[in-house]
C-alpha cells in the first residue's frame, strides 16, 4: 500500500503542544500530523562550548513533548543535520502534502525557511507559516503613514491601543490532539550523539509567579531580590505561550507587560531594518566610533575582574549560570562600550555565547541601546556610574558578595579604569565620531 499523506509540523522556537498557532492549523488540516524537530547543524557546529545549557534545555523540552505524544500514540521525529537536507529525507520517507511552522525573524532563519519552502514547492507540498512568538509582528503596529516606529513609547501606545481579546486568545490545540500521526515512539538523539554533554541543570519552572508580577515595578531593578520572572528562556524557546503571559501581564502589572512589548518592538525593528542583523549600527554615524578594543581589558570584563564590583558580579553570574539580571546587563554593557570603549559587537557576541535566554533581536537591541547606536537608545553622553548604580540597586552589597566573595578582602582586583577619566575619554571619542 502507498503511504498515506501527512502534514509535517516543524517545531523551532515553539517547543510546546498547547496554544501553538502552527500546530493548531496543522491539526485542523485533516491530515495526520507528524511532529518534527531539527537539531540544526549550521547552528550547533558554531557553538564553541560542548556543555551548552541551551542545547540541554532544548533536549529536555523535546523529551517532555515526547512523553506527551507517546501518551497519545504518536512521536516526535527528531533529526540532526542541515534543515534542507533533513526535509529532503523526510519527504522521501513520508508522503508530505503540507508543512506547517511558525515565523522566525532572524536573518539565518529567514534564509533557512526560504530554502525549505522552495524544496516543498518543488515536491508539490504546501509550506504554511504563522505568527506565534510575538503578539504583534512586522507591519501590524506601524505609524499612520505605514512607516515603522523607531521610538518605544509611541510604539507601545499604539501596541496597547490595538490589543484586544483576539490577539490574546489561545489556540485550542488540545481539542484536536487525535490528529497526530500514529507511530511508535522514536528515540530523541542523545546529547552525546550531537557532540554535547549535559550540565545537569534542572528544567526551570515555566510558571509565572503572580505575586512577583504584582510587585514587579518595585522590585525588578534589585538583583539581590527575586523580583523578575526568569521566564526569558521559556519565551526564547517557546516552552510558554506569549499570549498566555501577556494575558496575565496585562491583568497584573503594566510594567511587566511593557517588558513583553519591548520584546515585540525589537523583533519589529529587526524585521524592518535587517541591516542591524548584519552587524551594522542602527544609527550609521555610530559606525565611525574609534573603539579601543583592548583584548586584555575585554578578557578581564569577560572574567569579571574589572575591579568594579557590580560589573564583576554580573559577569560571574553569567559565566556560572547562563543568566544575568536585566539591570546588571545594562550596567555591564554600558561599562564595556563606554568605560572601556570596546565595540558593542564584542559584548553582543559574548552574550550570544553565554546567555541561556539569548534572543538575537533583544540582545542586539539591548547592546545598541547601551552603546547609544540603537533605536530609542540611551544618548551617548549617558554613561552609567557603576558606583551610583550599586548604591541605588544593591545598597547592602548582597548581590555583589554572592558573586564576588573576595570583595571584602585584600585580594580583589584594582579598578581597570578610573570612572571620571573613562567618562571624559568616552565623551571625546563619541563626539569626534558624531561630528563627521
Amino acid at each position: 500500500m502507498p503511504p498515506s499523506p501527512v502534514a509535517l509540523m516543524w517545531f523551532r522556537r515553539d517547543l510546546r503542544l498547547h496554544d501553538n498557532a502552527a500546530l493548531y492549523h496543522a491539526l485542523k488540516s485533516g491530515l495526520p500530523v507528524v511532529p518534527v524537530f531539527v537539531f540544526d547543524r549550521n547552528i550547533l557546529d558554531d557553538l564553541r562550548v560542548k556543555e551548552d545549557r541551551r542545547v540541554e534545555f532544548i533536549h529536555l523540552a523535546l523529551q517532555q513533548m515526547q512523553r506527551q505524544l507517546a501518551g497519545m500514540g504518536s512521536s516526535m521525529d527528531v533529526r540532526y543535520g542541515d534543515p534542507e537536507e533533513v526535509f529532503r529525507q523526510l519527504m522521501q520517507e513520508y508522503k508530505v502534502e503540507k508543512i506547517f511552522t511558525n515565523h522566525d525573524y532572524e536573518p539565518y532563519a529567514i534564509e533557512r525557511d526560504a530554502a525549505v519552502r522552495k524544496l516543498a514547492e518543488r515536491q508539490g507540498a504546501v509550506f504554511s507559516d504563522f505568527k506565534d512568538q510575538v503578539i504583534f509582528e512586522k507591519e501590524e503596529v506601524v505609524k499612520d503613514d505605514g512607516r515603522p516606529y523607531t521610538v518605544f513609547t509611541p510604539y507601545s501606545k499604539r501596541w496597547k491601543a490595538r490589543l484586544n481579546d483576539f490577539y490574546l486568545s489561545s489556540y485550542p490545540t488540545e481539542k484536536y490532539f487525535d490528529g497526530f500521526f500514529r507511530q511508535q515512539e522514536r528515540p530523541v538523539p542523545s546529547l552525546e550523539s550531537l557532540g554535547f554533554q549535559a550540565v545537569g541543570a534542572e528544567f526551570p519552572s515555566a510558571q509565572l509567579d503572580e505575586e512577583m508580577a504584582k510587585a514587579y515595578t518595585a522590585h525588578r531593578d534589585f538583583p539581590a531580590i527575586p523580583g523578575t520572572s526568569r521566564l526569558g528562556v521559556h519565551l526564547r524557546f517557546g516552552t510558554i505561550s506569549i499570549r498566555e503571559l501577556a494575558r496575565k501581564g496585562s491583568r497584573l502589572n503594566e510594567t511587566f507587560l511593557n517588558e513583553l512589548i519591548w520584546r515585540d518592538f525589537y523583533h519589529m525593528i529587526l524585521w524592518h531594518f535587517p541591516e542591524v542583523g548584519r552587524g551594522r549600527a542602527f544609527k550609521p554615524e555610530y559606525d565611525f566610533i574609534q573603539w579601543r578594543n583592548n583584548e586584555a581589558e575585554f578578557t578581564r570584563w569577560c572574567e569579571g575582574m574589572t575591579g568594579y564590583p557590580i560589573v564583576d558580579a554580573g559577569m560571574r553570574e553569567l559565566n556560572a549560570t547562563g543568566y544575568m539580571h536585566n539591570r546588571v546587563r545594562m550596567i555591564v554593557a554600558s561599562f564595556l562600550t563606554k568605560h572601556l570603549l570596546i565595540d558593542w559587537r564584542w559584548g553582543e557576541a559574548y552574550f550570544a555565547e553565554k546567555l541561556l535566554d539569548y534572543d538575537f533581536a533583544a540582545n542586539n537591541g539591548g547592546w545598541q541601546w547601551a552603546a547609544g547606536s540603537g533605536c530609542d537608545a540611551a544618548p551617548y553622553f549617558r554613561i552609567f556610574n557603576p558606583y551610583l548604580q550599586t548604591e541605588k540597586f544593591d545598597p547592602q552589597g548582597e548581590y555583589i558578595r554572592k558573586w564576588v566573595p573576595e570583595f571584602d578582602g585584600f585580594g580583589y582586583a584594582a579598578p581597570i579604569v578610573i570612572h571620571e577619566q573613562a567618562r571624559k575619554r568616552c565623551l571625546e571619542v563619541y563626539q569626534a565620531a558624531l561630528k563627521r
